[in-house]
């Protein structure tokens, strides 16, 4: 590569990457919302199977039109695994545990994500610096202020849902830098197909049942879920993945909780107290300081 493409490239990449940031943490702290008003209508694993097979199948559709190749037979198993653990456990767990608890509060107890993926980064080889452990170790301490102001009521099998989801999801980002996988949108494309398949099949063994008049709400909640939450939201995070050191990829889970809690409080009549506000406020400098080391390093 030339000194001038690479420079193109790093240019390229300068501004797209802060622009997948914000979409994760705009888009995907919205999608908490979503899934709320959708399970008006749908269960949990039917919900986000569905989502992710018309996601995928659009995606997919648009890049063999274009001419896009197929990806190889390891791609496909390697895009198939990490789709599994990021989408297929991860997404899962957090609708079925939304059953039980409030939007906002998913996404605060999710919000742990980035301390499992600091912790596997450490067995492949990512080792936070001294800047991103104190980003981490704020972020941290912002989920505690805003679990001490929350409304779980101690719901034991939705704590152990979001907890294995942010395991799974965690696990799924870091494994996944190390593996050969489809490029570009491909890759979006087929995780979310094999996931898709993947929810269809628990969802169905768990009883699950397709719904026959699913509300107003729920059917746009579900167009919002599959244009933006999946397309463009799972896009952002695979760029952001690509691009950036793990602590950075995954601190959306910072900024989510804030965004989840807010629009809970606006639109589904959540509470928000001193304590959720001290935990947005915290969380927040967490992701700056991650930010910030980030920059130092490129």
């Amino acid at each position: 590569m030339s000194h001038a493409t690479a420079a193109a490239a790093n240019d390229r990449v300068r501004l797209l990457l802060p622009l997948s940031l914000l979409a994760l943490y705009l888009i995907w702290g919205s999608t908490y919302l979503g899934i709320h008003f959708a399970l008006e209508s749908w269960p949990p694993f039917l919900l986000e199977g569905s989502r992710l097979l018309a996601a995928g199948l659009l995606l997919f559709g648009f890049l063999r039109l274009r001419g896009e190749a197929l990806p190889t037979r390891p791609q496909w198993r390697n895009a198939a695994i990490t789709g599994v653990l990021l989408l297929g456990v991860g997404n899962g767990l957090r609708s079925f545990a939304e059953k039980h608890v409030g939007s906002g509060v998913t996404a605060v107890a999710l919000a742990s994500m980035p301390l499992f993926a600091a912790l596997f980064g450490i067995g492949f080889g990512h080792k936070p610096n001294r800047l991103e452990a104190w980003g981490l170790a704020l972020g941290f301490m912002g989920v505690v202020a805003l679990n001490l102001g929350s409304s779980l009521s101690g719901s034991h099998i939705a704590a152990l849902a979001l907890l294995l989801a942010a395991a799974s999801w965690a696990f799924g980002s870091v494994w996944s830098r190390q593996q050969d996988l489809p490029r570009g949108p491909m890759n979006t494309a087929i995780q979310m197909l094999c996931a898709g398949a993947a929810q269809y099949l628990v969802g169905f063994s768990c009883g699950e049942r397709l719904p026959a008049h699913p509300t107003l709400h729920a059917c746009l909640a579900m167009a919002y879920l599959v244009l933006f939450g999946s397309l463009i939201g799972f896009s952002a995070f695979v760029y952001a993945l690509k691009h950036a050191r793990p602590a950075l990829a995954t601190s959306y889970a910072y900024v989510n909780p804030p965004v989840a809690v807010l629009l809970g409080m606006l639109l589904a009549g959540e509470h928000i107290g001193p304590f959720e506000i001290a935990g947005m406020t915290i969380i927040l400098l967490g992701v700056a300081v991650i930010a910030l080391a980030h920059q130092r390093e490129s």
